[in-house]
């Protein structure tokens, strides 16, 4: 990081501008910025350090209750969810697997327009709609893992079809794996659980 000279202020651009030259509203503005930020990075580390204890005496309980049954559940603990005996109180820890496909998909995609090629003439619109709209990519340029996934539980008895599905198959990859921690609580063990949000966005505040 470039080091900034006294007196200056280091613009979008990279520039060196003398503060007097500064608006007074930009200079407030870069303080409240900053200073925003400096007070978020103790919550952030707050956060993470309260998901790590989550996971660690969640893992640490489950072990225990293993013991009493002579028997270890292991490094990999899958998903709990852990309730108070008031049925008020819950606690969630998930492990899921974050999914996309690796370069197999790409003549997954040509097969699939092949047949729909082929079936043109008496294919079901609805069926191509479905099919298309699965390989359709979103703002980021990622396809929807989960209707391309689907494709796969259709019924279709042709050669052509059961190569792509098997493309599509062999190119699933599991890239990184992701852990959750989901708390939720409810007024009445008969009332609907309600998430408890760490989202700012989500968080509702007095205004």
């Amino acid at each position: 990081m470039q080091t900034v000279p006294d007196g200056f202020m280091q613009d979008s651009r990279g520039r060196m501008v003398p503060e007097a030259n500064v608006r007074p509203s930009d200079k407030l503005q870069d303080e409240l910025v900053r200073r925003l930020h400096r007070e978020a990075e103790p919550v952030r580390q707050f956060m993470m350090d309260f998901k790590r204890l989550c996971f660690t005496e969640i893992h640490a309980f489950l072990d225990l209750v293993a013991e009493q049954y002579s028997t270890k559940i292991g490094s990999d603990k899958g998903n709990v969810t852990l309730t108070s005996y008031d049925g008020t109180l819950r606690v969630t820890v998930a492990v899921g697997n974050v999914i996309s496909f690796g370069p197999e998909i790409k003549p997954a995609k040509t097969l699939v327009d092949n047949c729909l090629s082929r079936w043109s003439e008496g294919a079901n619109a609805n069926l191509k709609a479905v099919v298309l709209d699965a390989f359709d990519v979103d703002r980021q340029g990622s396809m929807n893992v989960g209707k391309i996934l689907a494709l796969r539980r259709l019924d279709i008895d042709d050669d052509e079809w059961k190569r792509a599905m098997l493309a599509i198959s062999d190119s699933v990859r599991v890239d990184v794996t992701k852990d959750y921690v989901r708390l939720h609580r409810r007024p009445s063990p008969d009332a609907k659980w309600e998430l408890v949000t760490f989202d700012l966005s989500k968080l509702d505040v007095a205004t």
